[in-house]
């Protein structure tokens, strides 16, 4: 594969050294078998032992991802869902559990298959080496309707695998050149058209990448899914029979891609162009014509059929029934011909194409019968008055938008303009050139309803997203998709509902509620057309029909009370998250659950169908904990430890494992079978899932439905996280771009460490994060400086002090250490890695560091703790580096992978901190002072001579200014009170001549108060002594200056408000220095700093 676009490495010496220490570590965890771990044994813990019993004596704890899709190899997106997994499994490891993490190879559905197929063809009309391709095609530019700006599509539907195969396409016109692409050699294309190939080519790539990344993978559980491993299909089988047989699966009508011509549902391998295209939903909103334009009207009267005692609709088909108050208009197109249908009590008015689809669909009087009652060319329509029922605005009118096609939804577009782009820019060239599109100004509405709030573009998203973007006009198509595209996602996962009955919530839960009371009151329906161009290998353009096939019942009432019961008990690492799942288990009904073609397991009561690939990936980690047991290679073609054959894992024999069903009729050994339950019970529940956000709408869902279907409650899965999507160096990631690096490529630039760091710091919400090019390669500099501080400190220690730790700046060291252990092994057991790895290797280096310079020579004990600390808190982000430091620079025994995380080694004093940070801060306030007092003012020399030697005066302030203490007591009193938004009742507390400076003070207080506890706020009493922590630390504080020769220091206390201090030392009463300033905002804790020449 071609190297993406991003930052040059000029000197790779370093990296180089660090790579080889991976390797070299890589490959003894492989001889050891670090990562391989089995349940205990039936002779270490009987089979009586519950499971329960089981985890409090030997704690452990799983996770997985969403297993990969084998049609490439992994790319930084999958990276940084493996990475949580990671630092997960890593740190739990550390905490005394056998942490698990499985990894199998997604192969079920159509993309490869169809791949495949291509590149048959291709061979068909290129030979097999794929060379004889025509000239005119090699040079031409690619100017197919895929490739032209359409309609965003609903960011809520999942595109199944196909999406990561159209990912696959660059620039190519032919699938063999999408392969040279992905980095195969011409010689071995053909391999690829048979599917075959692809499942034992692709997993090992897989493999080998993800151990190149230090991933602590089991690889024993590793399979492939479809029948070409017989264990896995058997397992499929048990699942859909149970599925079956609990009455979750059914018969009935769904949505199918169909082919009038061929009279049957036209399935992908039945298609000549549009393969992996599925039915897109949307909702048709019925909007009445109450007053025809002249023109349209005339043709009406003319046609003696039409009834009309019954009301004539446009139907406009929207993906954002949410954003139906804020109707303006309705548009069409003045160059298309638009029929008028009969729909039985009513007309609608759409193009044929539509209607077409809506009369396989139900919602006409007869199947197939789409013949219009009349043709009107869209540009007699424009000023039809008209009247949308969920808009806020009387009136309406018809108008013309050039930019409609006739190939995608009805022809008819309601406009919103405050939330589609499009709507926007028409709506604004509208009121610019009335005169050009023939219609009166006084037809357009200027006035925009807010309907939906984000934190990014504030509440018209279209007016700020065209701003954004720059766009200039209704005909700058390709920018006006994206911003479709952009404001839509954004809309739906960002945005809150500010107008309309569902006002506060957030539009992901608001969109289908919405929806629902739309149908409800006869004001729309769901309407459904294949989501682009599908064509019949008959040459018929496909529609949507309603088809009889097997479905999952998701949805149904008692199941999804199950579900929403499992939702309510598991941790999702964030708000957003269980909001999602929500609004999702809110709308989500019944789902496909087989396809005739592709891979994968056939439905075992009726074979000529596939389990489709969202069915079969639902519950595979309960697989994992027993498949080790069952086969030694990903196809179970070398049988197991069990020497368990694939015919004889029948449906009671998984019975007997996942559902504690002891009845059970088999062959297989009982010790065999209580081995393998054995297994499951101990390694289950899964404790999280790891995949990106985008999955919440399928695959996390049906994850949650079919664990409450088939297992037991206690086995219920635990955890969700949740990932936003990455982005590479601040942008998108893109193949056409080429801001794209695969796993390979990032290992291969960085290394596996430095890239792990960075995707730590990439980010843990779920919003989108950022692999930052830059970070990764910073890391790389700092494992190596590290590395070599390290070797040489631990190899010379003879500059280091030896004996009694009784020093400061030991004593803080050794607590500041001790807090940042804590805070690092909190922010782990967050899974916080980003604040993991600033408190644990960021901040505990700069601690490393200060001790350093403000020590002069550093204890010896302290320093071989630390390198030793460092090492096993970076052990989870980076092993391997944590792995070298722990066993060949200290010469430790083990494995850092299994040493216990690191914990305070004494109570931590507060105190001790509290002295170290106002030591900081104090040093810090000295060189602030320094600046201010050589800083030269207006027309005036500095305040202090650079060539004469200088005089430091520290002010230490006993008491706190009076204003200062009564506004602390306002805001107390006032936030117990919950008034403290109440800044007329705060001025009212306040005395008038001390308002300038006491309502900023009261400004600050806030403002703590919403990121400290109120105690920490509120009580101002210093948890040290400040005079002897300045006594401790003076030679110190006299260094902090930089440019000025200090060569006295005075240090002096007062009351607040005194004239006079005293001095620390000598306990002599001593004038203050004159600076009135300094000395008024000199408090407890923050003392004055004043230099004068001697």
């Amino acid at each position: 594969m071609s190297t993406s676009k991003g930052l040059v490495l000029e000197n790779t010496a370093r990296r180089d050294a660090l790579i080889s220490i991976e390797k070299k570590y890589q490959k003894i965890w492989s001889e050891e078998h670090q990562f391989e771990l089995d349940a205990p044994s039936l002779d270490d813990a009987p089979i009586t032992m519950t499971s329960e019993e089981l985890h409090a004596k030997y704690p452990k704890f799983m996770s997985s991802m969403a297993y990969p899709y084998m049609n490439g190899v992994l790319h930084a997106g999958h990276c940084f869902t493996l990475s949580k997994v990671e630092f997960s499994i890593g740190f739990e490891r550390m905490n005394g559990k056998k942490a698990l993490f499985p990894l199998g190879f997604h192969c079920t559905g159509m993309p490869i298959l169809a791949c495949a197929d291509k590149l048959k063809r291709e061979a068909e009309l290129f030979g097999t080496d794929y060379s004889n391709v025509p000239v005119e095609d090699e040079t031409e530019e690619e100017e197919t309707k895929e490739d032209s700006p359409k309609e965003s599509e609903d960011v809520t539907k999942f595109k199944a695998k196909k999406s990561k195969a159209q990912a696959k396409k660059g620039r190519g016109k032919y699938q063999f050149e999408i392969m040279l692409q992905l980095g195969i050699p011409r010689d071995e294309l053909y391999k690829f058209a048979d599917a075959k190939y692809w499942l034992s080519y692709f997993p090992p790539l897989c493999e080998s990448d993800v151990r190149s990344f230090g991933g602590r993978v089991d690889w024993r559980r590793s399979m492939v899914t479809t029948d070409a491993n017989p264990y896995y299909d058997a397992f499929v089988r048990w699942q859909m029979n149970r599925l079956k047989q609990a009455g979750k699966i059914k018969f009935g009508e769904r949505y199918t891609i169909y082919s009038e011509k061929d009279g049957q549902a036209c399935m992908d391998h039945d298609r000549q162009s549009g393969e992996g295209v599925t039915p897109q939903e949307y909702i048709g909103i019925k909007i009445e014509a109450t007053e025809f334009a002249e023109g349209a009207q005339r043709i009406i009267d003319s046609v003696s059929t039409i009834d009309k005692s019954k009301k004539i609709y446009f139907v406009a088909a929207t993906l954002r029934p949410e954003t139906m108050y804020g109707q303006t208009c309705c548009f069409v197109s003045p160059k298309i011909n638009y029929g008028i249908f009969d729909a039985g009590d009513s007309y609608y008015i759409t193009t044929e194409r539509a209607f077409k689809n809506m009369s396989y669909q139900k919602l006409t009087p007869k199947r197939g019968d789409y013949k219009p009652v009349v043709t009107i060319p869209g540009k007699e329509f424009i000023g039809t008055k008209i009247h949308a029922s969920s808009s806020i605005y009387g009136e309406l009118r018809i108008l013309p938008m050039e930019t409609v096609i006739a190939t995608k939804g009805t022809g008819v577009v309601t406009c919103v303009p405050s939330n589609s782009p499009d709507d926007f820019m028409t709506t604004k060239d509208l009121l610019h050139k009335p005169e050009y599109y023939g219609i009166d100004p006084e037809w357009v509405k200027s006035d925009i309803l807010p309907i939906i709030r984000t934190e990014k573009y504030g509440d018209i998203t279209a007016e700020a997203i065209c701003k954004e973007m720059k766009i200039q006009s209704p005909k700058d198509i390709n920018l006006l998709a994206e911003a479709k595209k952009a404001a839509y996602k954004e809309d739906f996962y960002s945005g809150t509902m500010i107008y309309g009955k569902y006002k506060g919530e957030k539009v992901e839960v608001a969109k289908n509620k919405v929806k629902a009371d739309l149908i409800a009151a006869g004001e729309a329906f769901v309407y459904n057309e294949p989501e682009s161009l599908v064509v019949s290998r008959s040459g018929d353009e496909c529609i949507v029909s309603l088809e009889d096939q097997w479905y999952v019942d998701y949805g149904e009432e008692s199941w999804k009370k199950q579900a929403v019961e499992c939702l309510e008990s598991m941790e999702l690492f964030a708000p957003e998250v269980k909001n999602a799942f929500e609004g999702v288990l809110d709308w989500l009904k019944n789902w496909a659950v087989c396809r005739t073609y592709g891979l994968g397991t056939k439905l075992p009561w009726d074979p000529k169908y596939l389990v489709e690939s969202l069915s079969d990936s639902t519950i595979y980690q309960s697989f994992y904990t027993i498949s080790h047991l069952l086969f030694k290679d990903y196809f179970g073609k070398d049988i197991g430890p069990l020497n368990i054959k694939a015919e004889q894992m029948t449906d009671e024999v998984f019975d007997y494992i996942f559902q504690h069903v002891d009845d059970v009729k088999s062959d297989i050994p009982l010790r065999s079978l209580q081995t393998l339950r054995r297994e499951f019970e101990y390694f289950y529940p899964l404790d999280v899932s790891i995949s990106g956000k985008d999955l919440i709408p399928n695959h996390l869902t049906f994850f949650i439905y079919t664990h409450v279907a088939l297992f037991p409650k206690k086995f219920w899965p635990k955890g969700i996280r949740a990932n936003g999507h990455l982005m590479l160096n601040n942008a998108k990631m893109s193949k056409s771009t080429g801001n794209f690096m695969t796993l390979e490529q990032i290992v291969e630039k960085f290394g596996a460490d430095a890239s792990r760091i960075a995707l730590a710091d990439a980010g843990d919400t779920v919003e989108d994060a950022n692999f930052d090019e830059a970070n990764a390669n910073a890391a790389i500099l700092r494992l190596y400086i590290l590395k070599e501080w390290a070797e040489e400190i631990v190899k010379n220690p003879d500059g280091l002090r030896t004996g009694e730790t009784h020093d400061f700046f030991d004593i803080a060291f050794e607590h500041e250490m001790n807090s940042l252990i804590e805070k690092t092994y909190e922010q782990y057991s967050l899974t916080n890695y980003k604040n993991a790895l600033k408190y644990g290797l960021f901040d505990f280096q700069a601690a490393r560091d200060y001790y350093r310079e403000a020590s002069g020579s550093m204890h010896k004990d302290l320093v071989e703790r630390y390198i030793e600390v460092q090492a096993l808190m970076l052990a989870p982000i980076a092993p391997h580096f944590a792995e070298y430091i722990y066993r060949e620079v200290l010469g430790r025994e083990g494995s850092v992978q299994t040493t216990k995380f690191p914990r305070a080694s004494k109570p931590i004093d507060h105190g001790v901190l509290s002295s170290l940070e106002y030591v900081r801060n104090v040093q810090r306030s000295i060189r602030e002072g320094e600046g201010q007092a050589l800083k030269k003012k207006k027309g005036k020399a500095a305040e202090i001579d650079q060539s004469k030697p200088v005089k430091l005066n520290l002010l230490i302030s006993e008491s706190f200014p009076e204003w200062q203490s009564g506004c602390v007591e306002v805001v107390r009193r006032m936030f117990a009170e919950h008034t403290l938004d109440d800044s007329k009742k705060i001025r009212e507390n306040i005395n008038p001549k001390d308002m300038k400076r006491a309502m900023p003070f009261i400004s600050m207080l806030k403002q703590r108060l919403t990121t400290e506890s109120p105690e920490s706020v509120f009580d101002r009493d210093l948890q040290f002594d400040e005079v002897a922590t300045i006594k401790l630390t003076l030679k110190n504080l006299q260094k902090a200056a930089q440019s000025l020769d200090v060569q006295e220091i005075s240090v002096m206390s007062f009351p607040n408000g005194a004239k006079v201090g005293k001095d620390i030392f000598t306990n002599e009463e001593v004038p203050l220095p004159n600076a009135t300033k300094i000395v008024e905002n000199a408090v407890p804790g923050a003392p004055g700093v004043v230099f004068q020449n001697i």
